[in-house]
């Protein structure tokens, strides 16, 4: 029996629960993505940039990027909001197809790299570390989505990493 690759799972599970909650937001009208809200951020756009680019940064910085160097090269990510539900599918998507390159071409998960956090300082982290707060950063933000969008009198949908779980095809259980 293979053992199972928890982050890389956990990787999965975080691209299902965006193109979940994205696949709510496209239900709604189209000008829901760009209605102000007094919450979190003041759109659901910019909360779904926040999360773009955050994920972005932590790609560069996987794929050997200082974290100095990535967090100035996603700063702007975080404030460009973009058009439509449909572009945010196709820039996270761009973006699970790296990550998932990525994960093909790492060979330990469990490595541990020097991290230079510019607001912590340095730190030995492991590959699976940083993924698995990638996957923590996206679930706290779809929660602030989830209140934006209740705000915005719309119900939202269930992400929830145990739904993920129920989504799987039995053979892909290890």
């Amino acid at each position: 029996m293979t053992k199972k690759n928890i982050p890389f799972d956990m990787y999965n599970y975080h691209t299902w629960a965006n193109q979940t909650i994205l696949g709510r937001i496209r239900e709604l009208p189209s000008s829901v993505l760009h209605q102000e809200v007094n919450s979190s951020y003041p759109t659901l756009a910019h909360a779904l940039s926040h999360i773009y680019a955050v994920d972005q940064m932590w790609y560069l910085v996987l794929t050997g990027m200082e974290m100095p160097e990535a967090f100035q090269a996603t700063l702007t990510l975080n404030e460009r909001v973009l058009e439509s539900v449909d572009a945010y599918e196709s820039v996270y998507s761009e973006l699970a197809q790296k990550f998932n390159a990525w994960f093909q071409s790492q060979p330990d998960l469990e490595q541990s790299v020097l991290l230079n956090n510019p607001f912590a300082g340095p730190r030995q982290t492991r590959f699976s570390e940083m993924i698995l707060h990638v996957v923590n950063h996206g679930t706290y933000h779809r929660g602030n989505v989830t209140t934006m969008l209740r705000q915005l009198g719309h119900a939202s949908t269930m992400n929830d990493y145990a739904l993920y779980w129920y989504q799987q095809p039995a053979a892909s259980l290890g």
